[in-house]
């Protein structure tokens, strides 16, 4: 069943109204008629399953029939937080890492970064990272679509750590000198409905006076085993390693 995502919070009414490019894709690519029935997921986490009664030349209207009653998010809301690395890979860590149960995703030029991005190339990535976003979501059919922000500075992301129960840093150092708990002892520590900020480095990793920055403004850096990940492998490690701690043990 297809699943659509909206931007407003849950509300119960008789019916709704689907615009705007979701209308385009129920009535111009799937071509659906009243009496299918989608998935409408909700800005709040909430999703319902809704059935078509009437499609016009402006919008499709539809109605409640039940709500989703299966969680598919992560208890704890993890963001991931990305040194621009090169080419596509930001697209690819967005694309599996929604897939794996990321709350939001946010890139930054690290000193390492070769990728530099002004403000009218970032406004565009944002896009179409939302897209891909979406698209991921709605194929492992998340309830919530993650939020991308995309920043100017490596300041900016060091702005943001006030905002989160927990901040880790994966660095390549931690792991060589074998640093294997601090990533396992934060999670054992976390409770549902917390917050952590996991930060990666790009391909060159971050340098000791980035780590410093980090650590004075309350980031714990921590290993994440015995090998060295690629920049694009790590944060799905992290995700994966999460959902087993949260979801399967």
């Amino acid at each position: 069943m297809q699943r659509y995502f909206l931007a407003e919070p849950y509300e119960a009414k008789d019916h709704y109204r689907i615009t705007g490019e979701n209308y385009h894709h129920i009535v111009r690519v799937m071509r659906m008629e009243p009496g299918q029935q989608v998935f409408l997921a909700f800005r709040d986490r909430l999703a319902i399953i809704a059935e078509i009664t009437d499609i016009t030349e402006e919008a499709v209207v539809l109605k409640e029939i039940s709500k989703e009653l299966v969680e598919k998010e992560l208890p704890v809301n993890v963001t991931i937080a990305c040194g621009y690395p090169k080419a596509d890979k930001f697209e690819w860590v967005v694309q599996k890492g929604t897939e794996l149960g990321s709350h939001k995703f946010v890139g930054f030029p690290a000193k390492a970064s070769v990728v530099k991005w002004d403000h009218k190339k970032l406004a565009k990535k944002t896009e179409r990272l939302k897209k891909i976003a979406t698209e991921a979501a709605e194929q492992s059919h998340r309830q919530f679509a993650p939020d991308i922000l995309l920043l100017e500075k490596e300041q900016d992301v060091i702005d943001i750590f006030s905002s989160y129960d927990k901040v880790l840093i994966a660095y390549e150092e931690s792991a060589k000198i074998g640093e294997r708990s601090r990533f396992a002892t934060t999670l054992s520590e976390m409770v549902g409905g917390e917050s952590i900020l996991f930060i990666f480095g790009p391909e060159g990793g971050f340098s000791p006076a980035e780590i410093t920055e980090f650590q004075e403004h309350g980031g714990i850096v921590c290993g994440l085993g015995p090998r060295i990940l690629r920049a694009e492998t790590a944060p799905l490690y992290v995700l994966s390693a999460i959902s087993y701690h949260f979801e399967l043990v």
